[in-house]
Protein backbone atom coordinates (compact mmCIF):
# COMPACT_ATOMS: atom_id res chain seq x y z
CA UNK A 1 0.00 0.00 0.00
CA UNK A 2 1.04 3.69 -0.63
CA UNK A 3 2.03 5.78 1.93
CA UNK A 4 0.13 8.90 3.20
CA UNK A 5 -2.92 8.44 0.29
CA UNK A 6 -5.58 6.56 2.90
CA UNK A 7 -8.27 8.51 4.44
CA UNK A 8 -8.00 8.37 8.41
CA UNK A 9 -9.58 5.85 9.67
CA UNK A 10 -11.18 6.25 13.64
CA UNK A 11 -13.76 5.91 16.32
CA UNK A 12 -15.99 8.20 15.72
CA UNK A 13 -19.38 9.17 17.45
CA UNK A 14 -22.24 9.64 15.64
CA UNK A 15 -25.62 11.86 17.31
CA UNK A 16 -28.61 11.17 16.05
CA UNK A 17 -30.82 14.32 16.29
CA UNK A 18 -34.18 12.89 15.97
CA UNK A 19 -33.97 10.53 18.82
CA UNK A 20 -31.12 12.13 20.58
CA UNK A 21 -29.18 9.11 20.73
CA UNK A 22 -25.42 8.80 20.43
CA UNK A 23 -23.36 5.70 19.25
CA UNK A 24 -19.68 4.95 18.03
CA UNK A 25 -18.33 3.59 15.25
CA UNK A 26 -15.28 3.73 13.03
CA UNK A 27 -15.29 6.43 10.28
CA UNK A 28 -13.37 8.11 7.49
CA UNK A 29 -16.15 11.27 8.25
CA UNK A 30 -14.24 15.03 8.95
CA UNK A 31 -15.91 16.71 11.93
CA UNK A 32 -14.70 19.77 13.33
CA UNK A 33 -16.64 18.83 16.60
CA UNK A 34 -16.02 16.87 19.04
CA UNK A 35 -17.36 14.98 22.55
CA UNK A 36 -16.32 13.56 25.59
CA UNK A 37 -17.73 9.98 25.21
CA UNK A 38 -18.10 7.50 28.27
CA UNK A 39 -14.78 5.77 27.99
CA UNK A 40 -13.17 9.42 29.17
CA UNK A 41 -11.46 10.02 25.47
CA UNK A 42 -12.41 12.57 23.30
CA UNK A 43 -13.61 11.84 19.36
CA UNK A 44 -14.90 13.44 16.51
CA UNK A 45 -18.58 14.10 16.90
CA UNK A 46 -21.12 13.67 13.61
CA UNK A 47 -24.27 14.93 13.86
CA UNK A 48 -26.78 13.07 11.76
CA UNK A 49 -30.67 13.53 11.17
CA UNK A 50 -31.94 9.69 10.83
CA UNK A 51 -30.53 6.39 11.96
CA UNK A 52 -31.83 2.78 12.60
CA UNK A 53 -32.81 4.42 16.29
CA UNK A 54 -35.03 7.06 14.47
CA UNK A 55 -36.08 5.67 11.06
CA UNK A 56 -39.73 4.33 11.17
CA UNK A 57 -38.48 1.26 9.37
CA UNK A 58 -36.68 0.19 12.21
CA UNK A 59 -39.14 2.10 15.16
CA UNK A 60 -42.11 0.26 13.27
CA UNK A 61 -43.63 3.25 13.89
CA UNK A 62 -46.30 4.93 10.98
CA UNK A 63 -46.63 8.32 12.65
CA UNK A 64 -43.72 9.93 10.18
CA UNK A 65 -45.89 8.84 7.29
CA UNK A 66 -49.14 9.88 8.40
CA UNK A 67 -47.40 13.26 9.07
CA UNK A 68 -45.76 13.45 5.65
CA UNK A 69 -48.94 12.45 3.64
CA UNK A 70 -50.70 15.44 5.61
CA UNK A 71 -48.42 17.66 4.32
CA UNK A 72 -48.19 16.60 0.79
CA UNK A 73 -51.95 17.04 0.76
CA UNK A 74 -51.72 20.90 2.15
CA UNK A 75 -48.62 21.66 -0.59
CA UNK A 76 -50.99 20.24 -3.12
CA UNK A 77 -53.98 22.32 -1.91
CA UNK A 78 -51.98 25.46 -1.42
CA UNK A 79 -50.05 25.43 -4.67
CA UNK A 80 -53.02 23.50 -6.85
CA UNK A 81 -54.38 25.84 -10.01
Amino acid sequence: MKKDIHPNYRPVIFWDMQSNTKFMSRSTVESRDTIQWEDGNTYPLVKIEISSYSHPFYTGSKQNFLANAGQVEKFMKKYKK
